[in-house]
């Protein structure tokens, strides 16, 4: 086995936005995190972001194109052309979960375009997962639809939903009707802190069901970009409380758990394979030039 040091970067290419993680490893040890880089897509071309926020990583963190060994993707592999090789988003986010909350045995992935529930074991191999329908109800698009809509920055949902004093739950499960819903509550004079807190207690709703689902028990490490936002958390935490309380039947406790660096969950797990693969590739004599194609930094 090999004893010398790997930097491996991993880029998550999600719908929305491009993360990158940079990592320095060796085999048996604790990854250790160099840096890190988020970068929003909007209408920009997708193959753009991810060079800039490779290159912003690679600042970051004082390293060149060729010191890496391997390159992992993960999300949409084919936006990034120069990736050594490519993991399934539920590893990435597993393995990642799992550096940044140890005791993690599951993980719930928010994306902007769907939500999955991860069951895994203590070395974060996936043992089975939950992912919701096609409706976007329960995801990251559908609440920034909203929060545009109120006109309320996305950083200030959170906190807004935390402050509602009096709620009323979307029906809804359709995102289109659930809109519909919204307008007939900013109709009706409802506060725009409670029909936040609506919003989320209809996500929260989903997603709690989609973890029982999947068999998830003990701690539930949040990723994705809505692990950022505190009212969802608060809600989601609390409706998980209730729901112990209220069973008939002992259900497997659930405590639900976010990292600062949560939205960066799948770039860091990539990152992390990426060095656990290329020891793999080495120890068969199958090395790989990792930073041949790979852009300027």
């Amino acid at each position: 086995m090999s004893t010398r040091q790997h930097l491996s970067g991993g880029i998550d290419a999600g719908s929305s936005a491009v993360k990158v993680a940079i990592v320095r490893s060796r085999a048996g040890d604790e990854p250790e995190l160099l840096a890190t880089a988020v970068q929003r897509i909007r209408r920009r071309n997708v193959h753009d972001v991810v060079d800039a926020a490779f290159a912003e990583a690679c600042a970051l963190a004082k390293v060149a194109i060729p010191d890496f060994d391997y390159i992992a993707s993960t999300g949409d592999g084919d936006a990034v052309s120069f990736a050594t090789g490519h993991f399934y988003g539920m590893t990435t986010h597993a393995r990642g979960a799992l550096y940044l909350v140890p005791a993690a045995r599951a993980v719930l992935d928010i994306g902007a375009l769907h939500a999955r529930a991860i069951r895994m074991d203590g070395r974060g191999k996936v043992l089975g997962h939950r992912m919701t329908s096609q409706c976007a109800s329960g995801t990251g698009q559908f609440l920034e639809n909203i929060a545009r809509y109120l006109g309320v920055p996305i950083e200030d949902v959170g906190r807004m939903s935390r402050e509602s004093l009096q709620v009323e739950e979307v029906s809804s499960i359709c995102a289109v009707l659930a809109e519909t819903d919204v307008i007939n509550m900013v109709s009706r004079g409802l506060s725009t802190g409670d029909i936040l807190r609506g919003i989320h207690l209809s996500i929260a709703g989903r997603l709690v069901r989609l973890l029982r689902s999947a068999g998830a028990e003990s701690v539930v490490a949040l990723s994705g970009g809505l692990a950022l936002d505190d009212g969802l958390v608060a809600v989601l935490a609390d409706m998980l409380t209730k729901e112990q309380a209220k069973s008939k039947k002992p259900l497997p406790p659930l405590t639900v758990v976010t990292h600062p660096m949560s939205a960066l969950s799948g770039a860091i797990g990539a990152g992390i394979l990426g060095a656990f693969r290329f020891d793999q590739l080495e120890r068969q004599g199958r090395t790989l030039g990792a930073a041949a194609a790979a852009p300027s930094a």
